[in-house]
């Protein structure tokens, strides 16, 4: 797929950190419940960290105990790509941005939260950086 930000590997190697590069493109893990965002409750809107785009809202953000953060919906339904993953034995669908093709998560359904959509965007913090409502 042909992304509105495109750049080589290289030029995302010079501007991620190795750990953002690992999760962002190469769809990486960053452990559980060490992510910035984990347990936050700040009001704003969560950007790529690779290219800036708008993708969640805290008014989205709720408590699944999962160790990552967890959206029940993104900002827009074109804000983000959806793809199914087979890796690591598993069939998962894997969350990117639909800006840049960085690698956000995973999306789950049916586990039974008490969301409007019974979905949970289970996000990397490293993936996102936090704009608060005050600074926007």
């Amino acid at each position: 797929m042909a992304y509105n930000v495109e750049k080589s590997d290289q030029e995302w190697r010079e501007e991620l950190t190795p750990n953002e590069y690992a999760v962002l493109r190469q769809a990486g893990t960053e452990p559980a419940f060490v992510g910035e965002y984990t347990d936050t409750k700040t009001k704003g809107v969560y950007n790529c960290r690779a290219c800036g785009a708008e993708l969640f809202t805290s008014d989205t953000k709720f408590e699944s105990h999962c160790g990552w953060p967890s959206f029940f919906d993104p900002k827009d339904s074109d804000a983000v790509e959806l793809i199914e993953d087979r890796s690591h034995g598993m069939v998962r669908t894997e969350v990117r941005c639909a800006n840049c093709g960085s690698h956000l998560g995973h999306v789950f359904a049916g586990e039974g939260y008490a969301t409007p959509t019974d979905q949970r965007y289970c996000i990397n913090s490293i993936s996102v950086k936090l704009v608060p409502a005050d600074e926007s």
